[in-house]
């Protein structure tokens, strides 16, 4: 009988992070797929458009209208799923039924005064302008009494259920802390009483002594595929040192996540060849006023896209019922991005046929 290989047998891997185990299918990559296909984002956008909420200068649904930006802009969401006048209360129906009234505050970071860009095309200045937005962002809303969780995130695409290809992201501040971080809580302070130091620091000195899911490093940046990654291209963004969150971060370490941003975006785009989608953003310590030595800052990114820019990575059946699935490895999946040019595929230069 032939020895075990993550390679190709199928096997479980374990998140640290959440608690929770993945079943990984590497045999199955190799399967015809006649499933749906997505059509890639092939779009040619303007500069400016008028038609959009998001530019500078137009009117938004609620009738306010957007200043004539020329950097980040940040404003309370006209649509927000959380608001901070919500009622306090309770409901319980038996033993088993409860709901507990939430309050919170939305707000949209317009990233760039140009309608026709992401972030993979903006420069590493200009996305520390984000990092810098994110940092005060987090910092005033998780000084409010009211908030003690502050989830900054971007979702990029229609796939990704994005209503605007102006780039933007979104902060959802709320009461309590949701479910992943409060995971996440709970796996890291285990970890950091029993060894006084952070889960993510330990995780970290072991990739770059295994080497085989990095995709990209900078002075202050390591940008892995997690050994545990559930979507195919899955990214995980973390700080060498262990920072509770973003405000502590250096000048030079804000810099730093710029460029690793602008760097993994790059290669995202590149892969396919088309505008990547994803869903992204921090996880980092509640806002509560307590300590939290054991939490380390991160950035997760969930890409969709599975073999091409038109086949996506669909979450149902087994993964919706027992625990998420994938095919592809994550030592393969960061062998691909790692492979790839960080010039964007639209400024490459074309190569004449011969």
């Amino acid at each position: 009988m032939a020895s075990f290989d993550l390679a190709q047998h199928p096997h479980r891997r374990f998140n640290p992070l959440t608690g929770e185990w993945l079943l990984v299918s590497p045999h199955r990559a190799l399967r015809p797929w006649q499933g749906q296909q997505e059509a890639p984002d092939r779009s040619q956008r303007p500069a400016y458009d008028p038609t959009c909420y998001l530019c500078p200068g137009n009117t938004r649904a609620n009738g306010a209208v957007n200043p004539a930006y020329t950097g980040t802009f940040v404003f309370d969401n006209d649509f927000a799923a959380l608001t901070p006048d919500a009622p306090a209360g309770t409901v319980e129906i038996g033993s088993l039924l409860r709901a507990e009234a939430e309050s919170g505050v939305g707000r949209v970071i317009c990233f760039s005064p140009r309608h026709d860009l992401t972030l993979p095309e903006m420069s590493t200045e200009e996305i520390r302008g984000v990092v810098d937005v994110w940092a005060d962002e987090f910092q005033t809303l998780g000084a409010r009494p009211d908030i003690n969780y502050v989830q900054i995130f971007e979702n990029k695409g229609q796939v990704m259920g994005c209503s605007n290809p102006h780039p933007h992201g979104q902060i959802w501040a709320q009461r309590t802390v949701p479910g992943d971080p409060a995971k996440e809580t709970v796996q890291q302070r285990a970890y950091f009483q029993q060894h006084g130091r952070t889960l993510l620091t330990a995780y970290l000195e072991t990739e770059l002594r295994e080497q085989q899911r990095l995709v990209l490093e900078n002075e202050h940046w390591v940008v892995l595929v997690p050994f545990w990654a559930a979507w195919p291209f899955e990214t995980l963004v973390l700080p060498r040192r262990a920072v509770q969150d973003i405000t502590q971060l250096t000048e030079a370490e804000r810099t730093g996540l710029a460029d690793a941003l602008r760097r993994l975006t790059i290669r995202y785009d590149n892969l396919f060849q088309t505008s990547f989608p994803y869903s992204a953003g921090l996880h980092q310590r509640p806002t509560d006023g307590a300590e939290y030595p054991e939490w380390h800052l991160h950035l997760h990114f969930y890409p969709p896209l599975l073999r091409s820019a038109t086949v996506r990575k669909f979450m149902v059946g087994y993964e919706l019922l027992a625990n998420p699935q994938r095919d592809i490895t994550p030592e393969y999946a960061a062998q691909r991005l790692r492979e790839l040019p960080e010039v964007h595929y639209k400024q490459a230069p074309v190569q004449e046929a011969r």
